[in-house]
């Protein structure tokens, strides 16, 4: 092959992968416990890379122990990169709302404080106006029995939580706060979402 040819071949296959990076987005969510949500989105069909972290507080680089004492204002979140080609910031939502409660303030069954909020971190404009469209449509269509309560905010900064948390569920399928609170929601997104698993 002429060193030309090669020069055209590796140009191709640089703006090909440029191209494949530019297509990925970010969702930053936050419904209760993130090893709960880290397991679902793990098992979604375009999701890429899940993190484990916090954000919405008002400490530089908390770790888990300072976030679980309420007082730096931060929720526990995942932040979930994705490829929109795949699957949609909208549905994306969609399984959101079908794997926690919106509807209880600062609270997902027993893990209470504010750390456990339902919130939305919109990362675009366009995130935020889906966000909004999804949360109307669920309201109207009065799918939960009390108003949602998850809060949509503007991206905050993200900070990454320990090793340990990351890949949680899938290290630790036999603790009792895994097969008691995190297997049931993995459960319900494959028996409401099962198009959207992804081969295992």
């Amino acid at each position: 092959m002429k060193l030309f040819q090669v020069y055209i071949l590796l140009t191709f296959l640089l703006n090909n992968n440029l191209m494949s990076e530019n297509r990925r987005e970010s969702a930053i969510l936050g419904g209760g416990c993130y090893w709960c949500l880290e397991a679902v989105y793990q098992r979604v069909k375009g999701v890429e890379i899940i993190e484990s972290g916090f954000s919405g507080g008002n400490v530089k680089n908390p770790s888990y122990r300072e976030v679980c004492s309420g007082l730096t204002g931060h929720a526990e979140v995942v932040r979930i990169t994705f490829n929109p080609e795949i699957i949609s910031y909208e549905k994306l939502l969609m399984i959101f709302f079908t794997i926690h409660d919106p509807t209880t303030l600062n609270r997902q069954g027993n893990d209470i404080g504010t750390q456990y909020r339902s919130v939305i971190f919109y990362t675009k404009e366009s995130q935020k106006e889906t966000a909004e469209r999804v949360m109307k449509s669920i309201s109207e269509e009065e799918i939960f029995d009390a108003p949602l309560v998850t809060q949509l905010l503007p991206e905050e900064p993200f900070y990454k939580a320990e090793d340990y948390h990351q890949d949680y569920y899938n290290n630790n399928k036999e603790q009792a706060y895994c097969r008691v609170v995190v297997a049931p929601k993995v459960a319900k997104f494959r028996a409401k979402h099962a198009e959207w698993i992804k081969n295992e």
